[in-house]
């Protein structure tokens, strides 16, 4: 699978673009880019067009001045009209929730249907508390390819202790043995992690009341209530907010990550049926 970068009035995107038909937008989650299709499960490339750009300051998409969720919104409806897409689904994954609500609220025209899983809808990480301090100094443009590479390598030695440990990241749900295929898909996961200059703009985003409350298409927030990465009070605050929103509260083995386990199948099922219903 290859990658194309073009030039929009508001600088360079690269994306991935696979599949004919509806197109869905996908805006993948922090330390992510083009090449991340797990959330891509359950579609028919014969039905839909999976559209998957790379947020400013990941992969080959600059940040270029784009460092907010609506500029990089700004941008992705550039490359939408360059695509001469008139209106898509938009799939705003963990920390690529932010930028799918700035399209949603500010180009409600474009999008036929949100979907919001495992999203931040309001501010994520407090800038005095522990977690924080450790992504800023582990996950900046200068440490984040070490710390990527030595995840890399010790998972091509120990993978099934690499996933317990990052399994805990992801879930707060208690005595879960590691299926292989778990494993394999996490390993895969993780070998297309690059942070760049991506993940530092992701943490300090925020979104205001007053923009989430702006939303009216068709939306489905689906969140695990065992998710350890973003809080479940994202999901409760995205569907307070947004006017007819259906709420998906899950009970999931992998947390955050809803498209591993053998759980992932029933998640998968009813996002799709969101969407053709």
């Amino acid at each position: 699978m290859n990658s194309k970068v073009t030039t929009t009035i508001y600088g360079d995107i690269e994306y991935v673009s696979i599949g004919a038909g509806i197109p869905v937008v996908f805006l993948h989650g922090g330390h992510s880019n083009c090449f991340d299709t797990l959330a891509h499960k359950g579609f028919d490339l014969s039905k839909y067009n999976l559209i998957t750009p790379s947020r400013p300051g990941y992969g080959l998409t600059p940040v270029a001045g784009n460092n907010t969720a609506r500029k990089a919104a700004d941008l992705i409806i550039d490359l939408l009209d360059f695509l001469e897409i008139e209106t898509a689904i938009f799939y705003g994954i963990s920390a690529g929730g932010p930028t799918a609500i700035e399209i949603a609220a500010n180009y409600p025209e474009k999008v036929k249907k949100l979907i919001l899983a495992s999203a931040v809808t309001m501010p994520w990480l407090d800038k005095n508390e522990r977690t924080y301090k450790i992504a800023k100094k582990f996950f900046n443009p200068s440490t984040e390819s070490f710390i990527w590479g030595m995840v890399r390598t010790v998972s091509g030695i120990f993978p099934k202790l690499l996933a317990r440990n990052f399994y805990r990241q992801f879930s707060l749900y208690p005595g879960y043995d590691l299926r292989a295929e778990d494993v394999k898909e996490l390993i895969n996961l993780l070998g297309k992690y690059h942070s760049k200059n991506g993940f530092m703009i992701d943490i300090d985003q925020d979104i205001s009341d007053e923009t989430i409350s702006r939303i009216y298409p068709p939306t489905l927030v689906i969140h695990s209530r065992n998710d350890n990465s973003v809080s479940i009070d994202h999901a409760l605050n995205a569907a307070e907010k947004i006017r007819g929103s259906q709420l998906e509260m899950l009970n999931n083995e992998w947390g955050h990550i809803l498209w591993i386990g053998p759980d992932a199948d029933d998640t998968i099922d009813r996002i799709i049926e969101f969407i053709e219903k």
